[in-house]
């Protein structure tokens, strides 16, 4: 009798000492690891998944010990990634606390509607159908996190709120002389900076100019409005403006109406809206390309029709 009890108790030390071993023994990843749970798999489905995966060694005792300790219940679907050496116990902890993978989108500065409606469409992590009409300028370009299998609406929510908060903070920071009168206003006025300057040193110079032009009543003519005229936003022009497109009778042509187009055209990003909150002060009505990415600025005709006609002699010598 003494020794069957032995026997067991022997066997009860090894077996503890072999599920221990099973628990807190380094798995065997040669590199980091994606597994998707999807929504309702059981706590087995999930240990033979992580088996096949060889995130575990052990899915019985998986298994097991998920139950045990609520796993079975708690379990929040999506993405894991997972480390080499991690143990058993550090995979089922991630797991407990919900420490899904986020994915990433980014919407870049300077997109229209339609081609970020378009990249959200176009991400294969996210699911179901577009069912939001977020307006011109109603998305804050920005890099956005979700978990594979996120409705694509809500990177539009996501993205719908960030530029609401932006717009709000900027609009109470503004600079109150220029003339602005509506936070709609200053969302066009960033926009078209938005679209006429990459270079983030010109953004307030670039401001000056559009809201020096506004208080003394002169036509904007900016390009990219006509741009947007021609294109509603629905794709790139695909060629350079001609002389003949300024002639298109839109609202959206500076050239032949005063004042700010009736909404924006694009979607800008932060610094384009502080810079047309709060512009550089300058003397300066006109600029033009210089070559070399950003611009030349001048206070009269005089000097811009000499900047105009420097930067077609650098377009010849280039050619």
């Amino acid at each position: 009798m003494k020794n069957i009890l032995l026997i067991a108790l022997i066997c009860c030390f090894l077996g503890v000492a072999i599920i221990k071993k099973a628990i807190y023994s380094p798995n065997k990843l040669e590199t980091e690891t994606l597994v998707v749970v999807n929504k309702g798999a059981t706590s087995g489905m999930v240990a033979n998944k992580l088996a096949s995966e060889n995130v575990i060694k052990y899915p019985t005792i998986f298994k097991l010990f998920a139950r045990i300790r609520g796993l079975d219940k708690n379990l929040k679907a999506g993405e894991y990634l997972f480390a080499p050496n991690m143990s058993m116990a550090e995979v089922m902890e991630q797991m407990n606390k919900g420490g899904v993978f986020y994915r990433k989108i980014t919407l870049p500065e300077g997109l229209t509607t339609t081609q970020i409606l378009q990249l959200i469409e176009d991400n294969e992590f996210l699911s179901g159908n577009i069912s939001l009409s977020p307006r011109e300028g109603d998305l804050l370009p920005e890099t956005y996190s979700f978990v594979r299998g996120d409705s694509k609406d809500s990177i539009i929510i996501q993205a719908q709120k960030a530029m609401e908060k932006e717009l709000e903070n900027v609009w109470k920071e503004r600079d109150k002389t220029v003339p602005i009168k509506k936070k709609g206003d200053l969302l066009v006025l960033a926009s078209i900076i938005e679209k006429e300057t990459s270079v983030a040193s010109e953004r307030g110079l670039v401001a000056s100019v559009f809201v020096n032009r506004l208080r003394k009543r002169m036509r904007l003519q900016t390009d990219p409005t006509v741009i947007y005229a021609l294109t509603n936003g629905k794709n790139d022009l695909g060629r350079p403006l001609l002389r003949k497109d300024l002639n298109v009778d839109s609202p959206y042509n500076t050239y032949k109406y005063y004042g700010l187009p009736p909404k924006p055209i694009c979607n800008p990003g932060i610094e384009s809206l502080k810079a047309a909150s709060n512009p550089d002060v300058s003397q300066y009505l006109y600029f033009v390309a210089n070559g070399d990415g950003g611009h030349s600025f001048a206070t009269s005709l005089n000097e811009h029709n000499k900047n105009v006609a420097n930067w077609k002699k650098q377009k010849r010598v280039r050619k």
